[in-house]
C-alpha cells in the first residue's frame, strides 16, 4: 500500500542557469568548480544518464565537481562564471505587454532583478526580491522569476504548499536532498542558500509562492525531430536561428518557446516548448494510471488529475527536465528525504525510456 506514493517527493525547488552568449560571469569570487581528475567517473559519464534532463546534449568533456564549493556562508561561491547574459551598453529593453523599461544588467542584477509585471503576483517579501546581500545570497526572482514559474534548469515553484516547500528546503540544507550531478553548480547553491535562510524567511518564501498559480508553461510536443539547438552553461538547452532541425532520438528536449524573451529578458510570461518522442505520451499514461507494470499508480496520492492531495504535491503541467531529474535521482539514492524510502522503489524499475515517458507525460497536463 505504501508504494502508492508515486512521485510523492518530486522536488520542486531548484536553480537558475544562463546563458549561451554570456561573455563573462557575475560571480564576485569568479570561481571553478573542482575539475574531476578521471572523467570516466563523472555522473553525467555513467550509462543510463539523462543528459537531456540536466541540460546537456553531450556529457561535459571537462566535468567540474561543485561538492566542496560552497560549504560555508556564501551561496554565490556555486554561481558559475558566465551564466547571465551581459550587455553595458545601457539600452533600455522591453517585452510586450509591460510598460516597464530595464538595460540587460538591471534584468540579471543578482540582488534587484528586474519585474516586468508586479501586477502579476503578490508584493514580494525582501528576501525573494533582493536576497542576502550581505552574505552574496541572490535573489529568490532571478531564478525562479518573480511569478514563480521557473525554467528547465531550476524549478516551477508556484502553487506548492508551504509545508511541503519547507520541507525541501530543511532536506536540501541537511544534505538529505542532493543533485546527482556534481557538475551542477546550481544544486550546490540552491543548497547553501536553504541553510542561509533564518526559519522567517523560508516560511517568508514559502507562503510567497505557495500563494501564486502555477499557470500553463509547457507546451509537449510528439515528433522525430527538435529544431536545432545549443547548451548554456548552466543547463538552458535553446533553439538556435534558423529553421534546421535535426533527429529526437530518444530524448525529451525543452526549449524556451521565444529564447531572446527567456534567456535575456528572462520575461515571466515566456514559456516552454518540450519535443518527445512518438509514442511516449501514451506509455507515460498507461505508468501514470496503472503502474504499467514497472510501478504503482500515483493518483492515489497526486490525485486523479496530477494537482495535489493532502499528502503529495501538484505534479501537472510542471516542467519535464526537472521531473526528469528528480525521478533519476531518486533512483541513484541522491533524495533521502522524510519520503524517500517509500518513493525509491516506486521508481527503481523505471527503464530511461519510462522516465522520459513520464516526464513527458506529466508536463502535458493541464496545472
Amino acid at each position: 500500500m505504501l508504494r502508492v506514493i508515486f512521485f510523492a517527493i518530486i522536488i520542486f525547488l531548484g536553480l537558475s542557469g544562463g546563458s549561451a552568449w554570456a561573455q563573462e560571469g557575475t560571480n564576485a569570487a569568479n570561481v571553478l568548480g573542482a575539475p574531476i581528475s578521471d572523467i570516466a567517473t563523472a555522473p553525467s559519464h555513467q550509462e543510463g544518464f539523462p543528459l537531456w534532463a540536466y541540460g546537456y546534449i553531450t556529457p561535459p568533456t571537462a566535468p567540474e565537481d561543485w561538492r566542496e564549493m560552497c560549504v560555508g556562508s556564501r551561496p554565490r561561491e556555486c554561481d558559475r562564471p558566465g551564466g547571465m547574459p551581459r550587455d553595458t551598453s545601457g539600452t533600455l529593453l522591453r517585452v510586450e505587454g509591460s510598460d516597464l523599461a530595464f538595460t540587460q544588467t538591471e534584468i540579471t542584477a543578482p540582488y534587484a532583478p528586474a519585474d516586468w509585471f508586479p501586477q502579476d503576483h503578490p508584493p514580494m517579501p525582501d528576501v525573494v526580491a533582493h536576497g542576502i546581500e550581505e552574505i552574496e545570497m541572490r535573489a529568490c526572482a532571478i531564478c525562479h522569476l518573480p511569478n514563480g514559474q521557473g525554467l528547465m534548469q531550476n524549478a516551477p515553484v508556484a502553487g506548492l504548499p508551504v509545508d511541503y516547500f519547507l520541507r525541501q528546503l530543511e532536506e536540501m540544507a541537511s544534505g538529505a536532498r542532493q543533485t546527482s550531478d556534481h557538475h551542477k553548480a546550481n544544486g550546490f547553491e540552491m543548497a547553501a542558500m536553504a541553510r542561509a535562510l533564518s526559519p522567517e524567511q523560508a516560511m517568508e518564501i514559502a507562503e510567497y509562492y505557495g500563494s501564486i498559480p502555477f499557470k500553463p508553461w509547457v507546451r509537449v510536443i510528439e515528433s522525430d525531430t527538435v529544431p536545432k539547438f545549443t547548451a548554456s552553461r548552466n543547463g538552458l538547452l535553446m533553439k538556435v536561428e534558423g529553421d534546421e532541425t535535426e533527429p529526437l532520438g530518444n530524448r525529451l528536449i525543452e526549449l524556451p518557446e521565444d529564447t531572446y524573451n527567456t534567456n535575456n529578458l528572462r520575461n515571466p510570461r515566456s514559456g516552454m516548448v518540450a519535443y518527445t518522442p512518438i509514442g511516449s505520451l501514451a506509455r507515460g499514461r498507461e505508468i501514470v494510471e496503472t503502474g504499467g507494470g514497472v510501478s504503482v499508480a500515483c493518483a492515489a496520492c497526486h490525485g486523479a488529475d496530477l494537482r495535489g492531495t493532502a499528502i503529495a504535491p501538484p505534479i501537472a503541467g510542471r516542467q519535464p527536465s526537472y521531473i526528469g531529474r528528480q525521478l533519476y535521482d531518486f533512483q541513484q539514492g541522491n533524495r533521502n528525504g522524510i519520503m524517500a524510502p517509500l518513493m525509491i522503489p516506486t521508481v527503481q524499475n523505471l527503464s530511461p525510456d519510462d522516465l522520459l515517458a513520464l516526464a513527458a507525460y506529466v508536463a502535458s497536463l493541464s496545472p
